[in-house]
Protein backbone atom coordinates (compact mmCIF):
# COMPACT_ATOMS: atom_id res chain seq x y z
CA UNK A 1 0.00 0.00 0.00
CA UNK A 2 0.98 3.73 -0.50
CA UNK A 3 1.57 5.65 2.54
CA UNK A 4 -1.66 7.55 2.76
CA UNK A 5 -3.28 4.34 2.83
CA UNK A 6 -1.19 2.46 5.12
CA UNK A 7 -1.73 6.08 7.43
CA UNK A 8 -5.65 5.72 6.91
CA UNK A 9 -5.43 1.78 7.31
CA UNK A 10 -3.47 2.40 10.65
CA UNK A 11 -6.22 5.02 12.07
CA UNK A 12 -9.36 3.03 10.32
CA UNK A 13 -11.01 1.54 14.25
CA UNK A 14 -10.69 5.14 15.44
CA UNK A 15 -12.01 7.26 12.64
CA UNK A 16 -15.51 7.09 13.37
CA UNK A 17 -15.34 7.92 16.88
CA UNK A 18 -12.83 10.72 16.54
CA UNK A 19 -14.23 12.76 13.84
CA UNK A 20 -17.97 11.54 14.33
CA UNK A 21 -18.93 13.95 17.38
CA UNK A 22 -16.79 17.19 15.83
CA UNK A 23 -19.77 19.86 14.47
CA UNK A 24 -17.39 21.58 12.11
CA UNK A 25 -17.11 18.17 10.28
CA UNK A 26 -20.71 17.89 10.19
CA UNK A 27 -21.64 20.80 9.02
CA UNK A 28 -19.13 20.73 6.03
CA UNK A 29 -20.73 17.05 5.46
CA UNK A 30 -23.69 18.37 5.13
CA UNK A 31 -22.90 21.04 2.63
CA UNK A 32 -21.38 18.48 0.48
CA UNK A 33 -24.23 15.94 0.84
CA UNK A 34 -27.07 18.47 -0.40
CA UNK A 35 -25.18 19.04 -3.34
CA UNK A 36 -24.91 15.34 -4.14
CA UNK A 37 -28.72 14.74 -4.01
CA UNK A 38 -29.08 17.99 -5.92
CA UNK A 39 -26.87 16.72 -8.82
CA UNK A 40 -27.23 12.88 -8.89
CA UNK A 41 -30.26 11.08 -10.57
CA UNK A 42 -32.92 9.79 -7.94
CA UNK A 43 -31.81 6.16 -7.88
CA UNK A 44 -28.50 6.62 -9.38
CA UNK A 45 -25.88 4.23 -9.38
CA UNK A 46 -22.96 5.65 -7.65
CA UNK A 47 -19.34 6.13 -7.37
CA UNK A 48 -17.59 6.70 -4.55
CA UNK A 49 -14.21 7.23 -4.02
CA UNK A 50 -12.45 7.64 -1.20
CA UNK A 51 -15.33 6.19 0.98
CA UNK A 52 -13.63 5.59 3.94
CA UNK A 53 -16.22 4.21 6.60
CA UNK A 54 -18.89 4.65 4.41
CA UNK A 55 -20.72 7.23 5.99
CA UNK A 56 -21.22 9.20 3.21
CA UNK A 57 -22.52 6.08 1.25
CA UNK A 58 -24.97 4.99 4.06
CA UNK A 59 -26.49 8.57 3.84
CA UNK A 60 -27.45 8.33 0.10
CA UNK A 61 -28.30 4.69 0.27
CA UNK A 62 -30.58 5.88 2.46
CA UNK A 63 -32.40 7.78 0.24
CA UNK A 64 -32.36 5.18 -2.31
CA UNK A 65 -29.23 5.62 -4.09
CA UNK A 66 -26.91 2.63 -5.07
CA UNK A 67 -23.25 3.22 -3.97
CA UNK A 68 -20.37 1.49 -5.00
CA UNK A 69 -17.26 2.62 -2.54
CA UNK A 70 -13.88 2.45 -2.84
CA UNK A 71 -10.80 3.33 -0.99
CA UNK A 72 -7.54 2.71 -0.76
CA UNK A 73 -7.29 1.56 3.04
CA UNK A 74 -8.56 -2.15 3.44
CA UNK A 75 -9.68 -1.82 6.79
CA UNK A 76 -11.38 1.34 5.72
CA UNK A 77 -13.30 -0.43 3.59
CA UNK A 78 -13.83 -3.53 6.15
CA UNK A 79 -15.54 -0.60 8.33
CA UNK A 80 -17.59 0.36 5.51
CA UNK A 81 -18.86 -3.23 4.65
CA UNK A 82 -21.01 -4.37 7.31
CA UNK A 83 -22.84 -0.81 6.78
CA UNK A 84 -23.37 -1.13 3.15
CA UNK A 85 -24.73 -4.70 3.12
CA UNK A 86 -27.86 -3.66 5.02
CA UNK A 87 -28.58 -2.24 1.94
CA UNK A 88 -27.40 -4.76 -0.63
CA UNK A 89 -24.44 -3.10 -1.29
CA UNK A 90 -20.66 -3.59 -1.39
CA UNK A 91 -17.54 -1.84 -0.91
CA UNK A 92 -13.47 -2.32 -2.37
CA UNK A 93 -10.26 -1.62 -1.80
CA UNK A 94 -9.52 0.85 -4.81
CA UNK A 95 -7.07 3.75 -4.77
CA UNK A 96 -7.76 6.64 -6.65
CA UNK A 97 -4.27 6.41 -8.66
CA UNK A 98 -5.53 2.96 -9.51
CA UNK A 99 -8.84 3.98 -10.96
CA UNK A 100 -8.00 3.72 -14.37
CA UNK A 101 -6.94 0.09 -14.35
CA UNK A 102 -9.67 -0.86 -12.06
CA UNK A 103 -12.35 1.08 -14.70
CA UNK A 104 -10.79 -1.92 -17.13
CA UNK A 105 -11.58 -4.70 -14.62
CA UNK A 106 -14.97 -3.33 -14.19
CA UNK A 107 -15.95 -3.01 -17.65
CA UNK A 108 -14.54 -5.99 -18.67
CA UNK A 109 -16.31 -6.00 -21.89
CA UNK A 110 -18.68 -8.82 -21.43
CA UNK A 111 -21.75 -6.55 -20.56
CA UNK A 112 -22.48 -7.55 -17.70
CA UNK A 113 -21.42 -3.62 -15.58
CA UNK A 114 -22.66 -0.63 -16.84
CA UNK A 115 -21.11 3.06 -16.90
CA UNK A 116 -22.37 4.40 -13.24
CA UNK A 117 -24.81 7.43 -12.91
CA UNK A 118 -22.37 9.44 -11.14
CA UNK A 119 -18.91 9.89 -8.71
CA UNK A 120 -17.96 11.39 -5.97
CA UNK A 121 -15.08 12.64 -3.41
CA UNK A 122 -15.56 13.73 -0.11
CA UNK A 123 -13.12 15.26 2.51
CA UNK A 124 -9.89 15.77 0.13
CA UNK A 125 -9.30 11.81 -0.31
CA UNK A 126 -7.74 12.75 -4.01
CA UNK A 127 -5.67 15.58 -2.01
CA UNK A 128 -3.36 12.35 -1.17
CA UNK A 129 -2.68 11.30 -5.16
CA UNK A 130 0.35 13.43 -6.73
CA UNK A 131 -1.05 13.82 -9.91
CA UNK A 132 -4.66 13.23 -11.44
CA UNK A 133 -4.45 12.69 -14.77
CA UNK A 134 -4.76 8.73 -14.37
CA UNK A 135 -7.29 8.82 -12.20
CA UNK A 136 -9.44 11.13 -14.46
CA UNK A 137 -9.15 9.12 -16.93
CA UNK A 138 -10.20 6.24 -15.45
CA UNK A 139 -13.33 7.97 -14.20
CA UNK A 140 -14.49 9.19 -17.95
CA UNK A 141 -14.09 4.99 -18.34
CA UNK A 142 -16.34 4.70 -15.45
CA UNK A 143 -19.24 7.58 -15.86
CA UNK A 144 -22.25 7.75 -18.40
CA UNK A 145 -22.10 10.78 -20.80
CA UNK A 146 -23.88 13.89 -19.28
CA UNK A 147 -23.21 12.59 -15.03
CA UNK A 148 -22.19 14.51 -12.76
CA UNK A 149 -18.68 13.94 -10.44
CA UNK A 150 -18.31 15.69 -7.22
CA UNK A 151 -15.23 16.35 -6.29
CA UNK A 152 -14.32 18.04 -2.87
CA UNK A 153 -10.46 18.59 -1.95
CA UNK A 154 -8.70 21.21 -0.04
CA UNK A 155 -8.89 24.78 -0.66
CA UNK A 156 -5.51 26.02 -1.65
CA UNK A 157 -6.23 29.54 0.35
CA UNK A 158 -7.72 28.44 3.46
CA UNK A 159 -7.96 31.97 5.51
CA UNK A 160 -9.69 30.17 8.55
CA UNK A 161 -6.80 27.60 8.89
CA UNK A 162 -4.09 30.47 8.43
CA UNK A 163 -6.09 32.35 11.53
CA UNK A 164 -6.95 28.75 13.58
CA UNK A 165 -2.93 27.26 13.29
CA UNK A 166 -1.44 31.14 14.20
CA UNK A 167 -3.52 30.73 17.29
CA UNK A 168 -2.49 27.33 17.91
CA UNK A 169 1.36 28.64 17.72
CA UNK A 170 1.94 26.68 14.40
CA UNK A 171 2.31 29.07 12.02
CA UNK A 172 4.73 26.75 9.64
CA UNK A 173 1.43 24.75 9.34
CA UNK A 174 -0.36 27.80 8.56
CA UNK A 175 1.00 28.75 5.47
CA UNK A 176 1.56 24.63 4.06
CA UNK A 177 -1.56 25.20 1.67
CA UNK A 178 0.66 27.57 -0.42
CA UNK A 179 3.35 25.47 -0.79
CA UNK A 180 3.54 23.69 -4.46
CA UNK A 181 5.27 20.47 -3.47
CA UNK A 182 3.72 17.94 -1.40
CA UNK A 183 3.58 18.67 2.35
CA UNK A 184 4.62 16.65 5.05
CA UNK A 185 1.36 14.84 7.26
CA UNK A 186 1.03 11.81 10.12
CA UNK A 187 -2.02 10.08 10.33
CA UNK A 188 -2.45 6.47 12.70
CA UNK A 189 1.44 6.84 13.28
CA UNK A 190 2.29 7.13 9.97
CA UNK A 191 4.09 9.70 7.75
CA UNK A 192 2.59 10.17 4.24
CA UNK A 193 2.20 13.20 2.23
CA UNK A 194 -0.87 15.43 0.78
CA UNK A 195 -0.47 17.98 -2.22
CA UNK A 196 -2.63 21.24 -2.15
CA UNK A 197 -3.73 21.29 -5.75
CA UNK A 198 -4.71 24.29 -8.01
CA UNK A 199 -7.61 25.23 -9.37
CA UNK A 200 -5.95 24.85 -12.73
CA UNK A 201 -4.48 21.57 -11.81
CA UNK A 202 -7.67 20.29 -11.32
CA UNK A 203 -9.58 21.46 -14.34
CA UNK A 204 -6.52 21.02 -16.70
CA UNK A 205 -6.76 17.15 -15.26
CA UNK A 206 -10.22 16.69 -15.83
CA UNK A 207 -10.66 18.31 -19.60
CA UNK A 208 -11.58 17.26 -22.06
CA UNK A 209 -13.71 14.52 -20.54
CA UNK A 210 -15.23 16.75 -18.36
CA UNK A 211 -16.31 20.00 -17.91
CA UNK A 212 -16.40 22.10 -14.63
CA UNK A 213 -19.94 23.27 -14.10
CA UNK A 214 -19.07 25.34 -10.84
CA UNK A 215 -17.10 25.45 -7.72
CA UNK A 216 -18.12 25.79 -4.47
CA UNK A 217 -16.09 26.83 -1.22
CA UNK A 218 -16.84 24.56 2.13
CA UNK A 219 -15.56 25.72 5.15
CA UNK A 220 -15.37 29.46 3.98
CA UNK A 221 -16.36 31.08 8.01
CA UNK A 222 -16.39 27.51 9.37
CA UNK A 223 -13.59 26.69 10.72
CA UNK A 224 -11.36 23.71 10.07
CA UNK A 225 -11.32 20.67 12.07
CA UNK A 226 -8.14 22.13 13.73
CA UNK A 227 -10.44 24.65 15.26
CA UNK A 228 -11.81 21.53 17.24
CA UNK A 229 -13.03 20.38 19.82
CA UNK A 230 -13.25 24.19 20.69
CA UNK A 231 -15.83 24.97 18.26
CA UNK A 232 -18.01 22.49 18.81
CA UNK A 233 -18.60 23.33 22.72
CA UNK A 234 -20.23 26.64 20.58
CA UNK A 235 -22.78 26.08 18.92
CA UNK A 236 -24.85 29.16 18.31
CA UNK A 237 -21.20 30.86 16.82
CA UNK A 238 -20.76 27.76 14.32
CA UNK A 239 -24.63 28.16 13.26
CA UNK A 240 -23.84 31.56 12.08
CA UNK A 241 -20.90 30.75 10.53
CA UNK A 242 -22.80 28.11 8.73
CA UNK A 243 -24.86 30.70 7.76
CA UNK A 244 -22.39 32.83 6.39
CA UNK A 245 -20.69 29.83 4.57
CA UNK A 246 -24.32 29.85 2.43
CA UNK A 247 -24.04 32.99 1.80
CA UNK A 248 -20.39 33.04 0.46
CA UNK A 249 -20.07 29.60 -1.12
CA UNK A 250 -20.02 30.96 -4.52
CA UNK A 251 -18.49 33.97 -4.82
CA UNK A 252 -15.68 33.03 -2.07
CA UNK A 253 -15.29 29.80 -3.28
CA UNK A 254 -11.90 29.49 -3.40
CA UNK A 255 -11.57 30.43 0.55
CA UNK A 256 -13.21 27.43 1.31
CA UNK A 257 -11.12 24.78 3.79
CA UNK A 258 -12.48 22.41 1.27
CA UNK A 259 -13.72 23.32 -2.34
CA UNK A 260 -16.37 21.29 -4.35
CA UNK A 261 -16.00 20.73 -7.68
CA UNK A 262 -18.98 19.48 -9.66
CA UNK A 263 -17.58 18.60 -13.06
CA UNK A 264 -20.16 17.26 -15.82
CA UNK A 265 -19.00 14.00 -18.04
CA UNK A 266 -18.52 15.03 -21.56
CA UNK A 267 -19.58 13.29 -24.51
CA UNK A 268 -15.79 12.92 -25.75
CA UNK A 269 -15.39 9.20 -26.30
CA UNK A 270 -12.79 7.99 -22.65
CA UNK A 271 -9.42 7.14 -23.23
Amino acid sequence: MRPAALAFDAAASTFDARFGEWRSVAVQRAAVRDSLVAVFPRGGTILEIGGGTGEDAVWLAQRGFKVFSTDAAPMMVEAARPKLAAFGLNAETVAAEDLEHFAEQYLDGTGSRSRFDGAFSNFAGLNCVDELDSFARGLARLLRPGSAAVLVLFGKCAPGEVVVECLRGRPRQALRRFRRDAVPARLGGHDFTVRYHTARAIGLAMSPWFRLVRRMGIGIFVPPSGAEPWISRHPRLLDLLCRLDGMAKRPLAGLGDHVLYHFERTELAPP
